[in-house]
C-alpha cells in the first residue's frame, strides 16, 4: 500500500508512474487526497474537543474544592455536551479511516523507472539468455508422454483423486522431484539463507499483508468454516513472520528460504498451454525472502536475481531473464525479473521464476519496521523470488534431457537423486 504521505507530496507523479501499469489513479487520487483531508480535519476537531474536556475536568475538580459548587455544575453541562461531540467526531473518525483504507488498498504500487512500457507480456523486454537450445529428434516426445512411458507421473490419478492439476509424482519421479527441492534448499542455505518450513494457510491479515488480498481473492483456495486461505506462495507466511515488528538496524538484511506447497486455482487457464506440468493448481516451490535497508534493495534485488540464474547453469539448462513491462508487473510489485527455461520438445519458454522488489508496499500494509542507525523507524524493502518453481522445471529437464534409453538425470542432482538416468 502506498503512503499516504508519499501522494499527498507527489501527487501527479503517483498519476503518470501508474500509467506505466496501465492503472488511470486520475479519480482515485484525489478522492483519497479528498478524504484524508477530511480525516485530518476531524482528528484535529477531535483533538481539540479532548483538550478542552480535560481542561474542564481539571477546572471541575479545582472548583468542587473551592467549594464553587454551582460554578462547578455549570461547567459540568459543557463537559456532558463534549462528551457527545467527541463521541460523534470519533465515530465520523473511523468512518473516514475506513474509507481511506478502502480507496488505498486499491492503488497498485509505483512501477520503478526501469520498467518499460507495454500492455501484455508480449512487450516484456529480454535483458540476458544464455545457454544453447537443444535440438531434439523428429521422435522427441513431450514431458507428459514421457511421464507415461517411465511411470513418473500420473495425471489420471491425480484427476481421479482431486481433479485436473493435481498430479501424483511416483517412483524415481518422486525422488526426482524431491531432489530438486533439496538441492534448492541446499544452494539456498549456502547462500547464507535461513531455511523455513512455513504453515500452508494463513489468515485473512496475512493474505492482505502481503497484496493476494483483495487482489487476488479470485485465485486462492479458500477454508471458509475456518476463514484461512490455502497459500498461493510461501512469500505470505515468511514475510508476514514480521508483521507489525520493529527490526534493529543491524537485523538487516533478513534472508529466510522456504518450500512450500503451493495452491492456486488458476481459473480460466485451457488450452495446449495446461498440459501436463505447464500449470497446475498444485505444485512445489522454493521461496527466497529478503527484508532489506531501502537504501539497498536494488542491490539484492540483483543478488537474488544472480541465484536464480546459478540454480539454471547447474541444471544446465537454457535460460532467459524478461524485465517485465508496466502491464504484466503485478500489483505489488515495483520491478520484476521473470526468468523462463526452453522446453526442447514442445519448441518453447516456459516461466520457471518471478524475482521482484516491492520497496515499501508490502511493508506499508504489514507495518515492517526497523530502527535506523539515526534511532529514526523506517519501513523496510520486500523482495522475494522463486529459486525454483518446480513443475515447469520438471518439464524442461525431462524433455531436454531424453534419450534412446531414457532421461539423463543433470550432474547436479546426482547426489540427491542416487540415480543418474530415469528409465534404467
Amino acid at each position: 500500500m502506498l503512503q499516504i504521505k508519499y501522494i499527498q507530496e507527489n501527487r501527479d507523479e503517483v498519476i503518470e508512474r501508474l500509467k506505466v501499469k496501465n492503472f488511470d489513479a486520475s479519480v482515485i487520487v484525489p478522492e483519497i487526497l479528498r478524504t484524508d483531508e477530511k480525516r485530518r480535519h476531524t482528528q484535529k476537531t477531535l483533538d481539540d474537543h479532548l483538550a478542552e474536556a480535560n481542561k474542564l475536568a481539571k477546572e471541575i475538580g479545582l472548583l468542587f474544592k473551592q467549594g464553587k459548587i454551582d460554578e462547578a455544575n455549570k461547567v459540568k453541562v459543557r463537559t456532558a455536551e463534549l462528551k457527545n461531540i467527541t463521541k460523534s467526531l470519533g465515530t465520523q473518525l473511523e468512518g473516514f479511516k475506513s474509507e481511506l483504507d478502502s480507496l488505498l488498498i486499491q492503488l497498485p504500487n509505483l512501477p520503478h523507472p526501469d520498467v518499460p512500457a507495454g500492455s501484455s507480456a508480449e512487450e516484456n523486454k529480454i535483458v540476458l539468455q544464455e545457454g544453447e537450445l537443444p535440438i531434439l529428434g523428429e521422435d522427441a516426445l513431450p514431458h507428459w508422454e514421457l511421464a507415461r512411458r517411465y511411470d513418473i507421473i500420473d495425471f489420471d490419478l491425480g484427476s481421479k483423486v482431486s481433479g485436473a492439476g493435481f498430479p501424483f509424482y511416483k517412483g524415481k519421479g518422486a525422488k526426482f522431484q524431491r531432489a530438486l527441492i533439496n538441492f534448492f534448499i541446499e544452494e539456498a542455505i549456502e547462500a547464507g539463507y535461513t531455511e523455513f518450513q512455513p504453515p500452508l494457510m494463513v489468515n485473512e491479515d496475512s493474505a492482505y499483508g502481503t497484496g493476494q488480498l483483495p487482489d487476488k481473492d479470485g485465485q486462492m483456495y479458500h477454508v471458509n468454516i475456518d476463514n484461512l486461505y490455502l497459500i498461493p506462495t510461501a512469500e505470505v507466511p515468511i514475510t508476514n513472520i514480521y508483521r507489525n515488528v520493529i527490526l534493529k538496524h543491524d537485523e538487516l538484511p533478513v534472508k529466510n528460504v522456504a518450500y512450500s506447497s503451493c495452491f492456486r486455482r488458476e481459473a480460466g487457464s485451457y488450452g495446449k498451454d495446461v498440459r501436463g506440468l505447464n500449470r497446475l493448481h498444485q505444485f512445489d516451490k522454493v521461496e527466497i525472502v529478503q527484508l532489506q535497508h531501502p537504501d539497498r534493495s536494488y542491490q539484492t534485488l540483483d543478488k537474488m536475481t544472480a541465484h536464480a540464474a546459478s540454480l539454471l547453469r547447474k541444471l544446465e539448462l537454457p535460460f532467459r531473464i524478461l524485465s517485465l513491462c508496466g502491464g504484466d508487473l503485478s500489483f505489488t510489485s515495483a520491478l520484476t525479473y521473470d526468468f523462463e527455461v526452453y522446453s526442447a520438445a514442445q519448441k518453447k519458454w516456459l516461466e520457471v521464476s518471478s524475482v521482484s522488489n516491492f520497496e515499501n508496499f508490502q511493508s506499508n500494509r504489514m507495518k515492517i519496521r526497523f530502527k535506523d542507525q539515526d534511532g529514526s523507524i523506517k519501513l523496510t524493502h520486500t523482495l522475494n523470488g522463486s529459486a525454483l518453481a518446480l513443475p515447469r522445471i520438471v518439464a524442461a529437464l525431462l524433455e531436454n534431457n531424453q534419450h534412446e534409453e531414457g532421461i539423463s538425470v543433470p550432474s547436479a542432482l546426482v547426489k540427491y537423486t542416487g540415480f543418474e538416468n530415469i528409465g534404467t
